[in-house]
């Protein structure tokens, strides 16, 4: 990234973003570090989350937020949250795992509770919070073969809200990005794996399955959604919370 970057002044403020060693999460620290946070990048990869942090100049959290028992009576210090760590696992309902199923909800449902749970009471007692969860257009919207990333997008929609509802008298926001396809190494694993299940070339999986019902027929940048992120923080987002900011090329209007 080059040049100046517009933005809210988030200079003294402490960030939070998970899964930040790579796609979207990374996008959303470089951003919220180009507007003066500092950025705590927090992954399970040791060496993607240190090296981000170096680029930055913020600081590694190593952590598997699969594992939620240890996240359970954590408190964690930051005025902005970003909940971002995910993945994807594509497979009929009646063929899905349960374990993996489990795994998906605990890493992506769970864990933003836990980690929300754990940052909420500074922000009361600072007057000032941004909680931002990543969720989807499979947040509002589902899709045959992702029973588990469907049902834990809905959830955090969900456990947005709440949150907001309760932290609106207390200076906290909390809100979702619901991107649709992002140009991410999750959305290309997709690919590939779409591409077995539906028996097609990677491209035409891109054109005929994964941007079928968007209007604008390209995969978003990572940047763009670190965009939403940082316009969320700003002051200008005061009174937006309990609510989305969708990005899905015009998905939803179709």
């Amino acid at each position: 990234m080059t040049g100046p970057v517009e933005g809210p002044d988030l200079s003294g403020r402490r960030a939070i973003v998970t899964g930040a060693a790579s796609g979207i999460g990374q996008a959303v620290a470089a951003r919220l570090a180009t507007l003066g946070a500092h950025v705590v990048v927090c992954d399970v990869d040791a060496e993607g989350a240190r090296r981000t942090a170096d680029q930055i100049g913020g600081e590694a959290l190593v952590i598997d937020l699969s594992r939620t028992a240890e996240l359970a009576e954590r408190t964690l210090d930051a005025d902005i949250l970003v909940n971002n760590a995910g993945i994807q696992h594509v497979a009929p309902v009646d063929k899905f795992e349960p374990e993996r199923f489990a795994f998906m909800l605990r890493l992506m449902l769970e864990a933003p509770f836990l980690l929300s749970r754990a940052v909420l009471p500074g922000m009361y007692e600072r007057g000032w919070g941004r909680i931002v969860h990543i969720s989807s257009v499979h947040g509002l919207r589902a899709s045959a073969y992702k029973s588990a990333y469907v049902s834990a997008k809905h959830g955090l929609l969900g456990l947005s809200k709440v949150i907001a509802l309760e932290g609106a008298a207390k200076g906290v926001t909390s809100n979702c990005v619901c991107p649709g396809y992002v140009r991410t190494p999750l959305v290309e694993k997709q690919l590939a794996d779409q591409a077995v299940l539906h028996d097609m070339k990677t491209d035409q999986v891109l054109s005929d399955v994964l941007l079928t019902r968007s209007a604008v027929k390209r995969l978003i940048e990572p940047d763009e959604v670190a965009g939403a992120v940082a316009f969320l923080c700003s002051p200008q987002s005061v009174s937006i919370t309990g609510t989305e900011l969708t990005l899905d090329g015009g998905w939803g209007a179709s």
